[in-house]
């Protein structure tokens, strides 16, 4: 038996654009390899600007998308293999996902403990409706929502911030062991986040659940995160304890994104698409064209992926002393022009 409840093994996902003639190739994730403990519940974050394939990620992980090579094993047994080990059933009762927009998770049409119901039944947690309802009942008890306030109602009767707890409360059915929740705060009022990000670290030590929380969002990552997996352009450029990564970070990119926190009123800009898609493009690094340590090696080879003490890794040709604390370069960085 595994000692891993998830691992990530060198998962690979390439879209096409265009026709088999003229299209291009998106390397949208780039060989990701990333774990998760199965005896300490944990919560990983995923952080990154848009394009940097972290949603792309978290759907292969709720099987929503297949990678194009590499697999998922969760508690050792393969997802995605030539002979998967896991149906949808069981791997459902593992995996449960939040989304990003909890107005587009329930239809208008439909009463919202409509598909609390179904998750109990079409999973066979419960074996009819009445056992059901006690499930159901304890679900939302555990997010600070009572069955009878939520019961017959549609989705428009609820706030963005108490549809979001039902959106937790659905995941938490049928007791799984990872949820994945796909920027379940950006959709929120900002006075509301931190109350979505509590429960999940109160539900954390409650229920002995992990959490892959995508996110671009720093500063809810740094509360929250047991570990943190920085990604760029399909890559994972630097994992390890939030703690490190979020006070003294190793990769420039890193650093770029937290010397951006503090500049209020401004979104992360993306790239053009021409611009972002020679990057997804470039064998070599793809930070290389911004990088202001940028090294002649970087734009001819990958960079290696270096271990650091303490569970770091960086993808990065940048060697770092940590014992003096600093950085230094094998040979003087080139100048980078904008």
């Amino acid at each position: 038996m595994s000692d891993l409840l998830l691992e990530i093994k060198d998962v690979t996902k390439v879209f096409r654009r265009g026709g088999l003639l003229f299209g291009t190739e998106l390397l949208a994730v780039d060989h990701v390899n990333l774990s998760l403990d199965k005896n300490k519940p944990s919560i990983l974050s995923i952080v990154g600007e848009s394009g940097s394939g972290k949603t792309t990620l978290a759907k292969i992980i709720l099987k929503l998308h297949e990678p194009t090579s590499g697999d998922i094993l969760l508690e050792g047994k393969s997802v995605f293999g030539p002979h998967p080990d896991l149906d949808t059933l069981a791997y459902y009762r593992t995996v449960q996902p939040i989304f990003q927009n909890p107005f587009e998770t329930f239809s208008l049409r439909k009463y919202v403990d409509s598909y609390l119901y179904d998750t109990a039944l079409n999973l066979k947690i419960a074996k009819d409706r009445k056992e059901a309802r006690d499930i159901i009942a304890d679900a939302l008890s555990s997010v600070g929502l009572d069955i009878n306030a939520v019961a017959g109602k549609y989705p428009n009767q609820f706030s963005g911030g108490e549809l979001q707890r039902i959106s937790v409360a659905r995941g938490l059915i049928p007791r799984p062991k990872l949820i994945v929740a796909d920027e379940p705060v950006s959709m929120i009022d900002a006075s509301l986040r931190m109350n979505i990000v509590n429960m999940f670290l109160s539900l954390k030590e409650k229920y002995n659940v992990s959490f892959i929380y995508i996110t671009h969002d720093l500063s809810t990552a740094y509360y929250v995160s047991d570990y943190v997996a920085i990604m760029y352009r399909g890559n994972v450029i630097e994992y390890g304890k939030s703690d490190r990564i979020l006070t003294n970070p190793i990769h420039p990119y890193t650093e770029l994104l937290l010397d951006s926190v503090p500049t209020g009123g401004k979104k992360w800009e993306r790239a053009l698409p021409d611009i972002e898609l020679k990057e997804h493009q470039n064998a070599a690094c793809k930070f290389a064209n911004r990088c202001p340590f940028v090294q002649a090696v970087c734009r001819v080879n990958k960079p290696p992926l270096v271990q650091i003490p303490g569970e770091r890794e960086v993808l990065c040709f940048k060697p770092v002393d940590y014992e003096l604390g600093r950085t230094t370069l094998s040979q003087e960085p080139e100048k980078v022009t904008t």
